[in-house]
């Protein structure tokens, strides 16, 4: 069931409202109310979506015991799509615009029975899909947290994201926020009371001359979501020039390593974007001669150890996503209820690894400190990798 087995991947979404004080029928009835399969007219781009229960694509029995697990509330996205086949189309057509014109003189078919035949055919195909056989069902995992007032949506793609926080508005009556890098940088600086250093915070100039002042894959300067390349360069610089261990507002302490895969692309989209994969792909010279040009990191696999907890994940840059993440097992003494459980809590904690891990990054950028730690990564950039010699 979507969160609880094989790794996690997802979005953070914030609920414009209050928490829950619990999770209910109430809840259930209003799931029910926009279950998949009940919407009569499709959107204008023939879209249907609608909720669905977990265990399957076809699953609309929600249940309590099913659905409410460890104070979340844990359903799917579903969305139908009806998409005609193009080559049957283009057959019907072919088919049609023969009887058409087979009594034509000439031998070939007007512009007018071509049109015919393009109308015919597309009724036909249109008649047929009425029976559902041309649909495309597709789930998406969904989590509502009542602990954290969150909602984990499981896509690292902004495809669905629409549809997501349309239909949840509509069941529940509130609105849903995406915990991307500048917002999350945002709401660290409120309860730190450095927002005016968030609100006057610009691309830092890692490489002088090269790096610009706006990123390209940023269509909104104002989301301050270039801080999440920002992080992971840090991360990288950190963890060469300092230590594998960071020690969190909390006093634990975070053993990280950069892992897997490596997501470079130029902020000026001119030179490209170059993917790296390697159990170590930050200590390859390409990985360093990406950087000194000026590339900035936008994914990258990270291994994360705390309270002898280990997580491994993939972290897109802009918005926080998190792809295939591997949880901790649980406890083999547990009983299926109580892996359940545990399941739950375990999100929990990597979100909140990554939150304490984000806010350290916040603490030395939001603060008279960063213009050292600059300094200090464009020494480090400028610096020969002795490991590529």
């Amino acid at each position: 069931m979507g969160f609880f087995t094989g790794r996690a991947t997802f979005l953070r979404f914030k609920v414009n409202g209050p928490a829950p004080r619990q999770f209910d029928d109430e809840h259930l009835a209003r799931l029910i109310d926009h279950q998949a399969g009940r919407q009569r007219i499709a959107s204008a781009d023939g879209v249907e979506t609608g909720w669905a229960a977990g265990e399957h694509i076809l699953d609309t029995d929600f249940d309590l015991a099913k659905n409410i697990i460890n104070d979340t509330l844990t359903f799917d996205l579903r969305v139908d799509t009806d998409k005609l086949p193009a080559d049957l189309l283009r057959a019907y057509i072919a088919v049609e615009l023969k009887a058409l014109s087979k009594d034509n003189p000439s031998g070939f078919a007007s512009a007018r029975q071509k049109r015919e035949a393009k109308e015919m055919a597309r009724d036909r195909l249109e008649q047929e899909s009425k029976d559902g056989r041309y649909r495309k069902r597709k789930c998406v995992p969904v989590l509502w947290d009542r602990l954290t007032n969150e909602v984990l949506f499981g896509a690292t793609s902004l495809t669905q994201v629409d549809r997501l926080c349309s239909l949840f508005e509509q069941t529940f009556g509130v609105e849903l926020d995406c915990v991307t890098a500048g917002r999350r940088a945002y709401h660290l600086a409120e309860i730190n009371t450095r927002t005016r250093m968030v609100d006057d915070s610009a691309p830092s100039l890692f490489i002088p001359g090269t790096t610009p002042t706006d990123v390209a894959w940023i269509a909104d300067e104002s989301s301050r979501d270039f801080l999440g390349n920002e992080f992971l360069l840090w991360l990288w610089y950190y963890t060469d020039v300092h230590s594998d261990t960071i020690t969190l507002a909390d006093n634990s302490e975070v053993t990280l390593m950069i892992a897997r895969t490596l997501n470079l692309e130029c902020p000026r989209g001119q030179t490209g974007h170059e993917t790296i994969s390697h159990e170590g792909p930050s200590r390859l010279p390409e990985a360093r001669r990406a950087i000194q040009s000026g590339k900035l990191p936008r994914k990258a696999g990270l291994t994360l150890v705390r309270h002898s907890e280990q997580y491994e994940l993939t972290l897109h840059a802009e918005t926080l996503g998190v792809g295939g993440a591997k949880l901790p097992p649980p406890d083999e003494g547990a009983d299926a209820r109580g892996k359940l459980d545990d399941r739950a809590t375990q999100l929990r904690s990597l979100i909140e690894t990554l939150d304490l891990l984000y806010d350290a990054f916040g603490q030395k950028r939001f603060s008279n400190e960063w213009a050292g730690e600059l300094e200090g990564m464009q020494k480090w950039l400028k610096r020969e990798d002795r490991r590529a010699a």
